[in-house]
């Protein structure tokens, strides 16, 4: 004869665990929903790692591709700051005008070639993350659950949109990781054994 008590613990515990889950507060005690935390929490971890590659990578390797038609490990970086405009614009923020930015997926070629100069790419890079941080500041639970964006025909509510943007940013992570070793050169987290 089973014993319902085993089975009945795991029925009723489970469901109990995933309500009071979804009770938890959307927001934190300063009024910032948790998800927009989160979101820059992953931002930051992105942005560091492509730092310390765009960091460690030789000046000439930035115009080096793995074949042709394939964007640069410059034009990588480049994309990055491209991709985390385009999240800006997209979600209502803005980009200051000084950066040249035009926010048409046509002119993604002409923006990732804009320059192979480390020094210039890693500052277009750092002003991207700083940018779409303080973009990310001004979203309320209301923007994440309701705000609907349409992007390349489909539509997202911001909190999919900014998820997708999570999403490709650790794509061109991958990508710079993988050109890096290819370049014989280690990421530099690997080094310290991390």
């Amino acid at each position: 004869m089973p014993n319902f008590k085993k089975l009945l613990f795991p029925l009723i515990s489970f469901p109990l665990l995933f309500l009071t889950l979804g009770l938890a507060p959307a927001s934190s005690p300063s009024g910032e929903p948790a998800f927009v935390k989160e979101f820059m929490g992953q931002m930051d971890f992105i942005e560091g790692r492509l730092t310390q590659l765009a960091e460690a990578m030789p000046e000439d390797t930035y115009s080096w591709r793995p074949d042709d038609g394939v964007r640069s490990v410059g034009e990588v970086y480049l994309h990055a700051a491209f991709s985390n405009y385009i999240w800006v614009t997209m979600s209502g923020g803005r980009v200051p005008e000084d950066i040249g930015f035009v926010p048409d997926p046509a002119k993604i070629g002409e923006w990732d070639t804009q320059t192979t100069n480390k020094a210039e790419i890693l500052a277009i890079m750092k002003k991207s993350f700083d940018v779409l941080r303080e973009t990310a500041k001004t979203f309320s639970q209301d923007n994440l659950d309701n705000k609907e964006i349409e992007f390349f025909g489909m539509k997202f509510s911001l909190r999919n949109f900014l998820v997708t943007g999570i999403a490709h940013c650790h794509e061109h992570l991958g990508q710079s990781i993988a050109y890096a070793r290819i370049n014989g050169v280690t990421p530099p987290w690997s080094k310290s054994g991390e």
